[in-house]
């Protein structure tokens, strides 16, 4: 079968699609022919090995795996003996390792089935950023009825999401994004849109129970100046500054520093993979609650290509790897 591997650190350049061999199931996975797969920052990071204590996970000089892509959706292929949800012909998705190949290997607990109303592209679009804004709206945030959330990044993967999600809780939303992403998030059901090109949010007359930051481009003294009294800042992205130990540490710090005086609260988040959670996503793109955003489509065979365009910093929702 054909897989995209990268062998070393790098710039996507170091990424090439090769023959591997296709992998067989334990008794708990589940094998997957990969319809769709989607790509997340994640994966450009770990690609180029920054900051450098990931490779502590990744591997030392070089990376032990070096498989792009954790979004999945697909046909199941075959399933090990213990596993009693799937069967061969079941369309799933869900999240893996190496989802940028042929056929993948999971366990039946990351995996639950597609809607029948949802392609396989739109489903491989949801996992990742789907959960992030999930868990970090209802569950770190604890988003409620009648509260205001501002999505700072809304045009992003993640973001269109968290509009999305933010209305499905009940709350007002307010969506920072480009000129030409405006329209996008008013049709996503965002209250408000600030564009970003025009105005600061920061220096608007405005206030929020929670942002959701998905860009940390803006100190925390700034992001608490437009809080509520015990409004918080959840922050699920570091994309806004040089990828290193130091920025990911400045924002807690400051907050930390600033909190005795404001009451006002900072966290960063990393979302899980639960099953309960991938649930309620398929309900919520089968009801049309939400729905995802696709910018770009690349064959298998130009995973770099995806990769290069991803790192500009600029997609318009999420970008899909399609493998037929």
């Amino acid at each position: 079968m054909k897989a995209a591997v990268y062998r070393k650190y790098g710039a996507p350049d170091v990424l090439q699609v090769e023959d591997v061999e296709r992998p067989a199931p334990r008794d708990d996975q589940v094998l997957v022919r990969v319809r769709a797969a989607a790509l997340n920052p994640l994966d450009s990071h770990l690609m180029r090995g920054r900051p450098p204590i990931f490779r502590l996970m990744t591997g030392i000089p070089n990376p032990k795996t070096g498989r792009p892509g954790v979004d999945v959706a697909g046909t199941v292929e075959a399933v090990g003996t213990r596993v009693t949800e799937f069967k061969p012909g079941d369309d799933v998705f869900g999240t893996c390792e190496g989802a940028c190949a042929e056929f993948v290997v999971t366990l039946e607990k990351t995996l639950v089935p597609k809607p029948d109303n949802i392609t396989h592209e739109g489903a491989a679009a949801a996992p990742v950023a789907a959960l992030t804004s999930l868990q970090g709206l209802r569950d770190r945030a604890k988003l409620r009825r009648g509260q205001s959330v501002l999505i700072h990044g809304a045009a992003g993967g993640c973001g269109t999401f968290a509009v999305q999600i933010g209305k499905w809780l009940g709350a007002e939303v307010t969506g920072v994004c480009g000129t030409h992403n405006v329209e996008l998030i008013r049709s996503l059901g965002a209250d408000h849109v600030i564009d970003y090109t025009h105005e600061d949010f920061t220096k608007l007359n405005r206030k929020y129970d929670v942002i959701f930051d998905l860009v940390s481009d803006r100190s925390m003294r700034e992001c608490f100046h437009v809080l509520t009294h015990n409004g918080i800042v959840v922050g699920a992205g570091i994309l806004g500054r040089p990828l290193s130990m130091g920025a990911v540490l400045s924002r807690p710090l400051e907050a930390l520093a600033l909190k005795p005086f404001s009451g006002k609260r900072f966290s960063m988040f990393v979302s899980s993979v639960k099953k309960a959670d991938l649930v309620t996503i398929g309900e919520l793109l089968r009801a049309g609650e939400i729905r995802s955003v696709i910018d770009r489509r690349y064959p298998l065979d130009q995973t770099a290509e995806a990769l290069r365009y991803l790192e500009q910093k600029h997609a318009r929702g999420k970008v899909v790897i399609t493998t037929e």
